[in-house]
């Protein structure tokens, strides 16, 4: 799948009904709509042809005949990569299934990889670094990830707080200031908690990064950084699989672009802590 149509593939759920039907038939018919004109996609889809136009620039295309190029252009690079992406594999032997949990969070990073904003990722770690305190919040499945670079972050001497839950995450954001960074971290970006929390921090000033799937959502509609990770789960049986490993290659590169920018010292703290803990155990 192509980084256009992941990106079509994980904003369906913030469509309006018209654009959805527009959205949906690219989907299921790229090489179609790529040699079609606006007309007859406006008549396969039963929308007006301003609703192809405007879901068009919502996809940062400046119409749809850049729409139809960057699908084109796109699908003749990945053309050579067959989707093998399965939830969970029918076939019943081990074999199978440890080639399709490793094919599916091999596609995820890539998959990820193809969507992250350089400039993005680089005004983030700079904020981070430079930032008086980081307050992290997760739930669930994204609460492990919260942990994960709360733990990256102490090690290095960071301030960084840890919200897991909507009482933590509002008492932290009523302490923030505009010195201060909140990051939501919430792979649906639909997660309430979530955005009452960011909500009360961005009310105190403070910055608010967010890590959700491609598309609008919520969360991240408050950031002043807004970055994404892609998986293209299927299927809610397998939980947040693939989707995990994505967000944790994005909270190992903001780790280590923070620790780049003073990596004397932070290195130096890396070690001592690990001195400590191994003298311990």
């Amino acid at each position: 799948m192509t980084n256009q149509l992941i990106f079509i593939q994980e904003s369906l759920d913030s469509c309006k009904p018209s654009e959805r039907k527009v959205a949906e038939y690219i989907l299921q018919h790229p090489d179609e709509v790529v040699n079609s004109s606006i007309q007859k996609l406006a008549e396969n889809t039963a929308v007006s042809e301003a609703t192809i136009i405007r879901y068009s620039k919502k996809l940062k295309c400046k119409g749809f005949q850049e729409l139809k190029l960057t699908i084109a252009r796109e699908m003749a690079v990945f053309e050579t990569t067959p989707e093998k992406y399965q939830d969970i594999p029918d076939d019943d032997s081990i074999e199978s299934l440890i080639n399709n949990v490793s094919y599916n969070n091999i596609q995820s990073l890539e998959n990820t990889l193809n969507i992250l904003d350089t400039e993005d990722v680089e005004a983030a770690i700079q904020l981070m670094t430079n930032a008086r305190k980081i307050a992290v919040y997760g739930i669930g499945a994204s609460g492990f990830i919260a942990q994960d670079f709360k733990q990256k972050l102490t090690r290095i001497d960071n301030w960084c707080e840890v919200g897991l839950d909507i009482d933590a995450q509002l008492t932290i954001s009523a302490n923030l200031t505009n010195k201060d960074i909140a990051f939501g971290v919430s792979y649906s970006g639909q997660t309430r908690d979530i955005y009452e929390s960011l909500k009360v921090a961005k009310d105190n000033g403070a910055t608010i990064i967010t890590l959700t799937k491609m598309g609008e959502n919520p969360v991240s509609s408050l950031a002043d950084i807004a970055l994404y990770t892609t998986s293209l789960e299927k299927n809610v049986r397998s939980g947040a699989t693939s989707s995990r490993i994505a967000q944790l290659n994005v909270i190992d590169i903001l780790f280590l672009g923070i620790t780049r920018n003073n990596q004397e010292a932070n290195i130096a703290a890396l070690e001592k802590t690990r001195k400590v803990v191994k003298m311990i155990k």
